[in-house]
């Protein structure tokens, strides 16, 4: 696959790659629902033993790209229209183990999909902010049910609703980050991991890694409410004068 979603199969690893950094990788819903079907296909496939998900250098993702984003909601008739949320639903759900190797800026999604993965290879020059509550919205990809579990209500509120940015240093610090490396180090280091996993008998890492995920219903209705009221906040005076306000900034 070319284009924004490069999708790559070797030696048992599946690399799926955000490439857009002329916008620094800020996601559309087709790049939402490419790398949704490249997780699903993987999952089903007994040849992938590992799913590696990565950017460019110096850029993981900036995070949803909010004119593509906002068109998207307004075109939905059902929820899993939209390709973020078919995104994390797969991630959520899938029985593959999921690295991500993170260089650069990790925006919004770019930082809360983090949470579904299972190992994190951060470079040092790694930065992750979650905006939202800024822009008048609320937190999503279920980071405030999963948020708190990894690291506590005080720091998530920071981070959260204050719109704290973390380095790579206090991701590690706080377990959003497994492994701090060289920003060039970033890819090699995470099919390290990748390769490390994938010579686990894959069976057993398929039914351990669901396990550890037991919640996964629970996480999954949390994901839905917190989409209801984010769709709820994107029309409210709120939003809409800080979405304007941001627009008028990016012209």
């Amino acid at each position: 696959m070319t284009g924004h979603v490069i999708v790559t199969d070797a030696d048992g690893i599946r690399t799926i790659r955000m490439n857009r950094p002329e916008k620094k990788n800020a996601l559309t819903h087709a790049m939402y629902h490419a790398m949704a079907a490249a997780l699903e296909d993987a999952d089903a496939d007994e040849r992938i033993n590992c799913v590696v998900i990565a950017g460019v250098p110096g850029v993981f993702s900036a995070g949803n790209d909010l004119a593509d984003f906002l068109a998207a909601v307004q075109a939905a008739t059902d929820g899993m229209d939209l390709g973020v949320l078919r995104f994390l639903a797969s991630l959520i759900r899938c029985g593959k183990p999921v690295v991500a190797a993170v260089s650069g800026v990790a925006i919004g999604i770019g930082s809360t999909m983090l949470l579904h993965c299972d190992f994190v290879v951060a470079g040092t020059d790694a930065r992750f902010s979650t905006p939202f509550v800024s822009l008048g919205l609320v937190p999503e990809a279920a980071s405030s049910l999963l948020m708190p579990q990894l690291s506590g209500r005080r720091r998530s509120f920071e981070f959260l609703v204050m719109g704290h940015a973390l380095n790579a240093a206090q991701a590690k610090d706080i377990g959003l980050a497994n492994r701090v490396v060289a920003p060039e180090e970033v890819d090699s280091e995470a099919l390290k991991t990748a390769r490390e996993i994938g010579a686990l008998p894959p069976d057993a890492v398929r039914q351990a890694r669901l396990l550890m995920g037991s919640g996964t219903e629970e996480v999954l209705a949390h994901l839905e409410r917190e989409a209801a009221i984010f769709r709820e906040r994107l029309r409210s005076a709120e939003a809409n004068a800080a979405l304007e306000a941001f627009f008028a900034r990016k012209r």
